[in-house]
């Protein structure tokens, strides 16, 4: 193990979080793609460290199910009753086991801004100081509900953190604050833990007064003063929730951009943390990207359009369209209106036109679908065209059916395709048409009724009417029309 990686990593995630008012666990709100503690949760991985502990409590069993589907890798220690900070550390050191050698982080988990590079420079400052504890800190313009770093005058050494509701006024003036993340001798930490008492305002054993345990036993106690605050926020309720939000969002899009992607209008854009992007992708306003996106180079994206775990290929145009688990082939062209659903796959040069409404369809190079269409459960072959008003019927009721269309075919407008059938390469279809059996190859298919006009039929049914009227004066104006 390198001295930079950490023994432990504990995660404080057993709170109620009554100020979120909401059904949902508070760790489990989500943010750009992923749940408060999942943020938490990755950026602690980047430490890769031999253990990653998170304490759960409140809703324990939706929290664990939660992480046992983000990393199969995480254990998690049960604090039954919530009792405090100090006491929940205490829980996590009993499911390893006891003491841990070497350095033991804890974060919170309800900071989804907090990076695994501000964690690793913690830990890194942690071993180069040869502190038995080092808090992460931070500067902020408003300390309100946050525990205050007290420093000695003389040495800036840390002599105590106070919580807001114990601190002094004094105190309370302090801009530096706890951000509650910290970096412990682990085998030390073990002890002074056993030492920790509850007379304070809430009862509860507070990890912060480990520090001033440590220090009285003659300890080193640091701190490590982070370049941004923002990272520390932690989030208590719905506002809170959506500043993370736009400041996580703008992080992301940074990158983006800084990485060869333009995009037009930041402020209506959103994408989520495992969106990824090729080199002059284009993203232009009212665009959301999320779930495990990517956008390849030269690759053109909305305006007011929602992909979700779908692949735009290279250059690619996708205008105000929906899609879900889809792929979009290179060149391909989306919308507007369009809505794509899962499984759908179209190919090189492929189109999928204005409202339009793909499922489980694959579509073959260069083959379109322009208009007012809706095609499910079916595979099309390479450069056809489907007319417009077409339907692929694939239901009857209780199962699906699909519908294979070859190559080069050509199927006419208003057309309904009553699966399970097959249309052989080259085959045309007549426009109106409701087509039930095979089409060979080639071949030419005409399913629809005769026409019959019913002369003098409105002057009979509908004397008087305004189309009786007019169909009089186009007969008087032509007289010789039967």
């Amino acid at each position: 193990m390198s001295a930079t990686r950490p023994a432990a990593v504990v995660v404080l995630a057993a709170g109620e979080g009554t100020r979120m008012k909401s059904a949902t666990p508070k760790v489990l709100h989500e943010i750009s793609g992923r749940s408060l503690v999942g943020h938490v949760v990755a950026a602690s991985r980047e430490l890769d460290p031999t253990h990653l502990v998170v304490v759960v409590g409140h809703a324990r069993e939706q929290v664990t199910e939660h992480l046992a589907a983000i990393d199969a890798d995480v254990r998690t220690a049960v604090q039954y009753e919530q009792n405090g900070t100090g006491h929940a550390v205490r829980m996590a050191l009993e499911e390893l086991g006891g003491p841990v050698g070497g350095t033991v982080v804890v974060v919170c988990g309800d900071t989804p801004l907090l990076t695994g590079r501000t964690l690793g420079a913690l830990v890194a400052t942690h071993d180069a100081d040869g502190n038995a504890v080092t808090v992460l800190t931070a500067e902020v313009p408003d300390s309100t509900g946050y525990g205050r770093i007290v420093r000695d005058a003389a040495t800036g050494a840390v002599t105590a953190i106070v919580e807001h509701k114990d601190a002094t006024d004094a105190q309370r003036a302090i801009r530096e604050i706890n951000s509650g993340v910290f970096a412990f001798d682990g085998a030390l930490l073990s002890d002074a833990l056993g030492k920790v008492r509850t007379d304070n305002s809430q009862g509860e054993e507070y990890l912060t007064d480990v520090l001033g345990i440590l220090r009285e036993a003659g300890h080193r106690v640091g701190a490590a003063v982070g370049a941004d605050h923002r990272q520390i926020l932690g989030i208590n309720n719905r506002v809170q929730l959506a500043e993370a939000r736009a400041l996580l969002n703008a992080r992301l899009l940074e990158r983006a951009m800084l990485a060869g992607v333009t995009v037009v209008d930041p402020a209506s854009t959103f994408i989520d943390v495992t969106v990824t992007f090729g080199q002059d992708a284009l993203i232009h306003p009212g665009t959301q990207l999320l779930g495990n996106t990517h956008v390849a180079e030269g690759a053109e994206v909305g305006p007011n359009t929602r992909l979700k775990d779908t692949r735009v290929g290279p250059r690619a145009r996708v205008d105000n369209t929906v899609a879900d688990t889809a792929v979009i082939g290179e060149s391909a062209s989306v919308g507007p209106f369009a809505y794509l659903r899962p499984g759908t796959n179209l190919g090189l040069k492929a189109k999928a036109g204005t409202y339009v409404e793909m499922k489980n369809a694959t579509i073959g190079e260069g083959t379109k679908v322009p208009h007012l269409s809706y095609v499910g459960d079916a595979t099309i072959g390479d450069y056809t065209n489907i007319g417009a008003a077409s339907v692929f019927v694939n239901y009857d009721g209780e199962h699906k059916h699909h519908t294979t269309v070859g190559s080069h075919c050509k199927t006419g407008s208003d057309n309904m395709f009553v699966a399970p059938i097959t249309i052989g390469d080259g085959a045309y279809t007549a426009a109106g048409s409701v087509i039930t059996k095979d089409v060979p190859p080639g071949a030419l298919a005409v399913a629809r009724g005769q026409q019959r006009n019913i002369e003098g039929w409105v002057a009979r049914k509908r004397p008087g009417s305004a189309a009786a009227t007019a169909a009089q004066s186009t007969a008087d104006k032509d007289p010789g029309r039967p």
